[in-house]
């Protein structure tokens, strides 16, 4: 036989689950949540992953425009990033990354998108090059040119 206090917190009272990407939620608001944050650059540095895995990951840590700090991995190869400048953060870090749960997307604000990327380029914020386009039929071609 329970205890009340054993039945309270056994079947009353579920535990929340954790929010992967916290600081994309809203203060005052209940379950106010934006996909993507504007934010401002404090500080550029150089992080390193978990056990099994050895490089050097640029990561950033970032004032958003609802006023939370972050640490948000900056994705691809090479950056343009100084300090003060503005991003576009979105929900998902680097897996191993301890404290990264966030991700700049490239191709916005003053993050540039990663030069000669001819694969995944949505991911990397590269446009389509010349060449890869394709040619418009030739009942179209007057009304576009």
């Amino acid at each position: 036989m329970l205890t009340k206090n054993q039945m309270l917190n056994k079947f009353f009272f579920k535990k929340k689950a954790a929010k992967k990407a916290a600081s994309l939620y809203y203060k005052n608001y209940v379950n106010k949540r934006s996909p993507q944050l504007r934010g401002v650059i404090i500080r550029l540095r150089i992080v390193t992953p978990k056990k099994p895995n050895s490089a050097r990951r640029p990561a950033a840590k970032i004032f958003l425009s609802n006023n939370k700090y972050i640490v948000s991995h900056i994705p691809g190869i090479g950056h343009n990033l100084r300090k003060h400048s503005e991003t576009l953060v979105r929900g998902g870090g680097a897996r191993d990354l301890p404290g990264v749960r966030y991700t700049c997307v490239r191709g916005t604000y003053g993050l540039s998108g990663v030069l000669g990327k001819l694969r995944r380029r949505s991911i990397y914020g590269t446009k389509r090059p010349d060449f890869l386009k394709k040619k418009l039929r030739r009942k179209f071609r007057k009304l576009f040119s």
